[in-house]
């Protein structure tokens, strides 16, 4: 039988009120209610007690308290009611709970031996919730709060567990290869067969998990103090586990199966005294190719600290363009553009592919920012060269746009203004006299990432009688004027609307971090602001991180949806689930 104490919890109404005299409520305020309204209030608080064990069943004599993994169906608790469950629970217990609502909604919460909360554990739930909570030092209970629409449901403990039972899981890997060579070197057995092994297979391993899922785990031999994974699938640099004082490096990762990105590892990374920031920086010191690893990139690089690893993966995305590397058939013309109004001067080169017709209605006019990057590690005029010839992308000219420094770049492409009218009102007209090309707008589209990607968007948004499309990988829209909260998203959510089309690609390794969104939530959220606007937008998301491997192809379908001629029409390109 429950307790008076738990009958005490069990029958307060919301507001604490208890429906019965030995409750001990105001005397006198229970004197006002007629014999009638009592009895009717009681039968009703009963009612909201109806429970029926889903398996087997329970009555309202025994005691109800709940127990792991034997469901509670809760029935008609009327609008503003409660239902008190007590718990069996000793402090530093752990519990684990979910609500599912078949009507109405209800809040949960914990409250202590005198009704009193202390935890809302779950607020306006109309569907289904989980929570989960540790015990504290005084008796506690869960107080179900029916919502204005009253509510119905099933309420099921799936767990609770003591504190003496609170360990962490027996220590395991989830490579089957890391696993094995464990399980040697605990018998006495060396790491030679698995070193030969991933020599033979070549590294990351490529492993499936129990579950389905793919592994790739990162490996490396010969580091004395540690290894640094540069540009690992978590969207950081991760430090490699050494595995029982042996010879192997190893960190794993559960990976989408069309994942595509390129990485360095960096053994021995020196310990500095420095800031943050410089100890972090001092990866780069060592950092290079993986000397196991068989498909390097790029293929000139002139050692291996210039050169990076990469995984494509069997299910990754084709990348347009890049099926055919053949060198440019086109010329370059190559200037230096001095601005007066920016203080500096720059780079510039532009790519006419051969038999370019600047007569050409259809012909397009690509401004690229980071240009020397995207003739290197992009390399955009063999792309653009293979698109063309397939009759994929109209003919199309390259303006490769350089940044003076780094400091320069940090500078002027997070929205500057007097960038933006510098390239309408100076490199355009410069472009134009060099080629005798001048486009429209709509056939004008500006490119880039990172803060290139930024730059695309807010100098089109700035000018768009020059520039009518923004293709932008991995833009930095976490980016806001220093000193405020408004981002780009912002302020195209309260003005008006200019003639830009959009392109917006992002990473699904380029996550938030330290609760701060990352690139890739605050994509999504641009992306949703610009559609609620009424701009013609497309979206694609990768399998990859901050990367110029991904961007390779990102910038080839970014084309392609804004202008190509083959079955992908801008309206149908979606982000990936």
């Amino acid at each position: 039988m429950a307790s008076r104490a738990s009958m005490r919890w069990l029958l307060r109404g919301r507001s604490g009120e208890c429906l019965f005299r030995w409750c001990r409520p105001n005397r006198h305020r229970h004197a006002e209610i007629p014999v009638v309204r009592r009895m009717r209030r009681a039968l009703k608080a009963l009612h909201t007690l109806a429970f029926v064990l889903l398996s087997g069943g329970a009555s309202a004599g025994e005691d109800m308290r709940l127990v792991p993994n034997r469901p509670l169906a809760i029935a008609a608790v009327a609008p503003g009611e409660t239902v008190t469950l007590p718990l069996d629970a000793a402090p530093g217990d752990y519990l684990r709970g979910r609500l599912d609502v078949t009507a109405g909604s209800f809040d949960i919460e914990i409250v202590d031996n005198d009704g009193v909360a202390w935890r809302r554990l779950l607020d306006d739930v109309g569907l289904s919730g989980e929570f989960q909570f540790v015990a504290g030092g005084t008796p506690s209970a869960l107080r179900l709060m029916a919502g204005p629409d009253g509510g119905a449901g099933r309420l099921t403990l799936t767990a609770r567990l003591s504190l003496a039972d609170q360990k962490p899981p027996a220590a395991g890997h989830d490579s089957p290869a890391i696993a094995a060579v464990a399980a040697a070197l605990a018998t006495g057995g060396t790491t030679d067969a698995f070193w030969r092994q991933a020599r033979e297979a070549g590294t990351p391993l490529v492993e499936r998990t129990e579950d389905g899922e793919t592994l790739l785990t990162f490996v490396y031999r010969g580091a004395a103090r540690n290894v640094r994974l540069v540009g690992a699938p978590s969207g950081d640099h991760e430090w490699l586990d050494r595995l029982d004082g042996s010879d192997i490096w190893f960190k794993s990762f559960r990976v989408p199966p069309e994942t595509r990105f390129s990485y360095q590892l960096a053994p021995d990374v020196p310990e500095l005294p420095g800031t943050a920031r410089e100890r972090r920086v001092a990866l780069l010191a060592t950092a290079a190719a993986d000397p196991l690893n068989k498909a390097p990139w790029p293929a000139d690089a002139p050692d291996r600290f210039n050169s990076k690893s990469t995984v494509t993966l069997a299910a990754a995305p084709v990348q347009p363009g890049m099926e055919n590397t053949a060198a440019p058939a086109g010329e370059f013309i190559r200037f230096r553009l001095a601005s007066d109004r920016l203080g500096n001067t720059r780079d510039i080169a532009i790519y006419r592919p051969k038999g370019f017709d600047s007569a050409d209605p259809d012909a397009v006019l690509l401004v690229v920012f980071d240009g020397r990057n995207y003739q290197r590690e992009v390399p955009t005029p063999a792309i653009l060269d293979a698109l063309v010839a397939d009759g994929r992308l109209p003919p199309t000219l390259a303006v490769f746009v350089d940044n003076p420094d780094l400091a320069t770049r940090s500078r002027e492409l997070p929205d500057s203004a007097d960038f933006a009218d510098v390239l309408a009102d100076h490199l355009m007209p410069e472009v134009r006299e060099r080629t005798g090309f001048s486009p429209p707008p709509a056939r004008t589209v500006l490119a880039g990432s990172s803060y290139g990607g930024l730059a695309s968007l807010t100098v089109a948004l700035r000018r768009p009688d020059a520039f009518g499309n923004a293709l932008s990988l991995s833009g930095s829209y976490w980016w806001s004027p220093p000193g405020t909260s408004a981002t780009i998203a912002n302020r195209v959510a309260t003005t008006e609307r200019r003639p830009v089309r959009v392109f917006l690609a992002a990473g699904l390794f380029e996550r938030e971090h330290g609760g701060a969104d990352g690139i890739l939530e605050t994509n999504r959220h641009l992306r949703d602001v610009l559609l609620a606007r009424g701009y013609e937008v497309a979206a694609r998301e990768y399998a990859g991180g901050h990367d110029y491997f991904v961007w390779r192809g990102a910038l080839a379908d970014g084309l392609l949806a804004l202008f190509g001629r083959g079955p992908i029409p801008m309206s149908d390109v979606k982000e990936k689930p």
